[in-house]
C-alpha cells in the first residue's frame, strides 16, 4: 500500500514548480525531462550543454541529497520483472516522443502555460496510469 505524504508532496511539488519557473526565466527553455535529457546526446545544436548536464546531475543527486539531510535511504519500488521494466522503458520513452514531451513537459509547463496539447496529453497519460494501476493492482496482481 501507498503511504500518505501531504507535506513532502507539497514540498516536492513546490520544488519542481519553482524549477521549471526557473529554467524558463534563465534559459527560456520548458522543463521536459525527456528532451532535456535527450539533448544531452549528440548533435550538440546549442551552447546549453552546461545547463542540461546540471539539470540531469540535480535529478539523479536529489535521493542522496535526501538521504543526507534525513539520513534516511529514499523509499522506492522498481519491479523486479527486467522484461517489464524494457517494455514499460520502451512505451515511455515512444510516448514521450510520439507526444512531444513528457509528463514534466506537459503537465507541469505545459498545463502552466494553458496549453491545450498538453491538457489533451497530460488527459491521456493521467487515463493510461489509471488503468495500468488498476489493471496491476486488481486483475493481474503484480
Amino acid at each position: 500500500m501507498t503511504e500518505f505524504t501531504p507535506v513532502a508532496s507539497l514540498l516536492g511539488g513546490v520544488m519542481i514548480g519553482l524549477s521549471a519557473v526557473l529554467l524558463m526565466l534563465w534559459e527560456g527553455r520548458v522543463a521536459g525531462i525527456s528532451g532535456i535529457a535527450g539533448r544531452l546526446l549528440p548533435p550538440y545544436r546549442d551552447g546549453a550543454f552546461p545547463s542540461r548536464l546540471g539539470f540531469v546531475a540535480g535529478l539523479l543527486a536529489a535521493p542522496f541529497a535526501v538521504m543526507a539531510f534525513t539520513g534516511q535511504l529514499v523509499a522506492q519500488a522498481v519491479s523486479g520483472n527486467v522484461p517489464l521494466m524494457i517494455a514499460a522503458g520502451l512505451l515511455v520513452g515512444f510516448g514521450s516522443v510520439w507526444g512531444n514531451g513528457c509528463t514534466s513537459g506537459h503537465g507541469v509547463c505545459g498545463l502552466a502555460r494553458l496549453s491545450a496539447r498538453s491538457l489533451v496529453a497530460t488527459l491521456v497519460f493521467m487515463t493510461v496510469a489509471v488503468v495500468t494501476v488498476f489493471v496491476t493492482r486488481h486483475l493481474i496482481g503484480a
